[in-house]
């Protein structure tokens, strides 16, 4: 009994892809682009580790940051459920825990109203924020020219991240429903 192939017809094409046998006759462009998401959200998250260090916190995982930064967001208090809906996570007690490591830090605080909890930074927390904005400033921000032209194509490739987060989200729920 031979075993089924994993090679798909638009397989040998030359593509940087991750799994090849995922790509699809359709669009073998999205395969590339889902090796891109998949290298640039590790060099991101990298990133973020190694910032928040320089700017004087250690041990924060990607997650920790994010949440940090949005609870900071326009110095207005947060709830839970606002703070994952915005960076579109589903395991609220994800966000949850890095809140209560956040707190424990003395980067955010938390008062309860009724029967939930809003999130506020602390100053500790804002100053931490700005280091890090500091950082980014000295180490990320030369990269980028700031010209118009380039700031149009970050403009509309944020667009079309936000477009696809769509697109695989009701791929999720279609996959979550379906009875293959």
């Amino acid at each position: 009994m031979s075993k089924p192939s994993l090679t798909s017809p638009a397989a040998d094409s030359g593509r940087i892809v991750s799994s090849q046998h995922l790509v699809s006759p359709k669009s073998p462009e999205l395969s590339e682009l889902e090796f891109g998401l998949i290298i640039a959200w590790h060099a991101f998250a990298r990133w973020m580790m190694r910032c928040m260090t320089a700017a004087g916190v250690k041990d924060m995982t990607p997650m920790d940051v994010l949440v940090l930064h949005h609870v900071a967001h326009r110095d207005s208090e947060k709830r839970l459920a606002d703070i994952c809906f915005v960076l579109n996570v589903e395991d609220t007690h994800v966000v949850s825990y890095s809140l209560r490591k956040l707190a424990g830090l003395g980067l955010v605080s938390s008062a309860k109203r009724g029967k939930e909890a809003f999130f506020a930074v602390t100053d500790q927390g804002r100053e931490i924020c700005l280091a890090y904005r500091d950082v980014r400033e000295a180490c990320l921000m030369p990269g980028f020219t700031g010209t118009p032209e380039d700031n149009a194509q970050i403009g509309e490739l944020a667009r079309l991240l936000r477009t696809l987060s769509g697109r695989y989200d009701q791929a999720a729920r279609a996959a979550s429903t379906s009875a293959l």
